[in-house]
């Protein structure tokens, strides 16, 4: 399910950015294939020709209005260049759209592929000087699929700054459980599951993967605890006299696998360090009780829900 949500999702970002492109290549949105017809305004007294010198090009409103149909204009506009002049009559321009330009200079400049500048042939007319930029089309499809690429980057280097640690605590839980430390620990524990789980018999497979489940969440090892999970619910459903109904027990080994304390968040660390924290454990008091918090108030809500009788599964018998 959680899948189909995340296709939707993209599906309709794309369709998304997809309309805004075409909608914007209908109306020419950025004055593709209409020359910029500007002034120039260079330092006086200086040899410009051949060199690159800092400049200021300025926009007439009227210009501005005739390349951007759609967009809020108010005023002429100076906007600073490196203006590279080869002779009286051909020339570059570097643009910088870093300060206060236009808003649609800058998308351009992206789709052109910088932040900083963007480039411009220049030209001397009999009506002035004309600025040619290359065509901008697509801009929020490149968007969107610039924006997955540097997502699907960050998300390899995560699972990559994740092996290691993984692959110790994966380690570790399953040396103890080789070693019988997890039988022991469910003794350790029996008078709390008893408690927590009346309906378990104390010596019932159930536990101990219940017990290997909450101690991989306990380290912060959701990817660890997931496997015992769903073989703790297996062993709990061989209890189930109703199949399809979840039991009182199920219900309440959910609400502690979801919200189980987490003495140390190993995973979350990990990622910290992985994006570069600078104290990745610094979580782990918060992390503590904001969990212990959640796990009193789950296991609280679940045995007094359980309670009602509209919560109870001899409901279903009626319907």
């Amino acid at each position: 399910m959680l899948n189909h949500i995340w296709l939707a999702l993209i599906v309709i970002g794309i369709l998304t950015a997809a309309g805004r492109d075409i909608y914007e290549v209908s109306h020419n949105s950025y004055g593709n294939g209409l020359p910029w017809m500007l002034q120039i305004e260079v330092p006086e007294q200086i040899d410009v020709y051949g060199k690159a010198v800092d400049a200021r090009l300025l926009l007439s409103e009227r210009q501005l209005r005739l390349h951007f149909p759609d967009a809020a204009i108010d005023g002429d506009v100076a906007v600073p260049a490196r203006v590279t002049l080869a002779n009286a009559r051909r020339g570059m321009a570097l643009i910088d759209v870093r300060g206060d330009v236009p808003e649609r200079l800058k998308i351009m400049a992206e789709a052109l592929g910088s932040e900083e500048t963007l480039p411009a042939r220049l030209r001397y007319t009999t009506g002035g000087w004309e600025a040619e930029i290359d065509a901008v089309s697509l801009i929020y499809l490149k968007r969107v699929t610039n924006a997955a690429f540097e997502i699907a980057g960050i998300a390899v280097q995560i699972a990559i700054g994740l092996i290691g640690i993984m692959a110790l605590w994966l380690g570790v839980m399953k040396v103890a459980e080789k070693a019988g430390l997890i039988t022991q620990l469910a003794r350790l524990v029996r008078p709390l599951t008893i408690r927590i789980f009346p309906d378990i018999p104390a010596d019932h497979p159930a536990v101990g993967s219940m017990i290997m489940n909450i101690s991989a969440n306990m380290l912060g090892l959701g990817n660890a605890a997931t496997p015992f999970g769903i073989k703790a619910m297996e062993e709990l459903d061989k209890l189930n006299p109703k199949k399809g109904v979840a039991t009182n027990s199920m219900v309440t080994f959910l609400a502690l696998n979801t919200s189980c304390v987490t003495l140390i968040p190993a995973t979350a660390i990990a990622v910290r360090a992985a994006a570069g924290s600078s104290d990745p454990a610094i979580i782990i008091g918060t992390s503590f009780l904001a969990s212990l918090t959640a796990t009193i108030f789950a296991v609280t809500i679940s045995k007094l829900l359980a309670r009602l009788k509209m919560f109870r599964w001899e409901r279903s018998e009626v319907e």
